[in-house]
């Protein structure tokens, strides 16, 4: 399955990106990585940490050309970034979608569901993965840093 398949399949739409669109959702990922390790419940830090996650996963697709569809918009959006950055990073889209169904848990149905070592985890991740999309648009779309 490649990224054409998936907009074949009404997953995704085209999109154009800008560098001023990726400088501020990078500037929202520094934002939420700050704000996550702030003294606030540990639900909202782990949310503010999966936004964060979820907005390099955003940029991922943008600058491939594409935006997930409403429908299943989180999921697919996470789900996408081992077809573009490789099936080496099948296991963290399956760690981000198990963070996205706890976030849905603890903002929709119970707080107090999430643990200080989820939390520190998710947020050690997410400094690692803006790491790591920093590398991929310096390698493949240098126009938009």
């Amino acid at each position: 399955m490649n990224l054409q398949n998936w907009l074949s399949n009404g997953w995704l739409k085209h999109h154009s990106t800008s560098k001023q669109e990726i400088n501020n959702l990078l500037n929202i990922v520094n934002r939420d990585l700050h704000d996550a390790k702030e003294s606030i419940s540990l639900d909202w830090q782990f949310g503010i940490a999966y936004n964060a996650a979820l907005k390099l996963c955003a940029i991922l697709l943008y600058a491939s050309g594409y935006m997930a569809e409403n429908t299943l918009q989180h999921y697919r959006t996470i789900m996408a970034m081992p077809i573009i950055l490789g099936d080496s990073k099948r296991l963290d889209a399956e760690y981000l979608n198990t963070c996205r169904t706890k976030r849905n848990i603890v903002e929709y149905d119970c707080a107090g569901g999430v643990t200080s070592q989820e939390t520190v985890e998710l947020v050690n991740f997410v400094s690692s993965f803006k790491q790591e999309v920093i590398n991929w648009l310096k390698q493949n779309h240098p126009e938009y840093l």
